[in-house]
């Protein structure tokens, strides 16, 4: 084989690949594709290792998210997107180990935070109750 005949069976493999949807190792999950090892996910895609995730793509080794985007080791987390070790995010972009955040862009470790701006707790949740009804955000059990 040369350099000329691998190229092209690549391109066929990637090729068939894009086109699958069948998951693997998969349990439990509905109407998910493109899946590996996950449990109980529900009309997600690309997911590895996941478990109760819904409508979540790309993500790995989380658990309890909801329309989630490229994420990692992220827990009940609401349409947030390529967030690494975090749990209980909303809206939230590009954050590493936090905590209860809502609509906050790249924070590393920092907890109960809105907009990127830190909140104490009790401040925190009544605040994020509100936007959640305004914004018809559903909660996370």
């Amino acid at each position: 084989m040369n350099g000329t005949e691998f190229e092209a069976a690549l391109r066929k493999l990637l090729s068939a690949a894009e086109r699958s949807t069948g998951n693997v190792a998969c349990v439990g999950c509905e109407r998910c594709e493109r899946c590996r090892e996950c449990m109980f996910c529900i009309g997600s895609k690309g997911l590895a290792r996941c478990q109760y995730c819904t409508a979540c793509d790309e993500c790995i080794d989380c658990s309890h998210c909801v329309q989630c985007r490229g994420c990692s080791a992220c827990q009940h987390c609401i349409r947030s997107e390529r967030c690494v070790g975090s749990a209980y995010l909303v809206a939230s972009t590009s954050c590493a180990g936090c905590t209860y955040c809502f609509g906050c862009v790249g924070l590393s470790k920092r907890d109960f935070c809105v907009l990127n701006e830190q909140y104490d707790r009790a401040g925190y949740f009544a605040l994020t109750a509100r936007l959640m009804r305004e914004l018809s955000i559903p909660a996370v059990a």
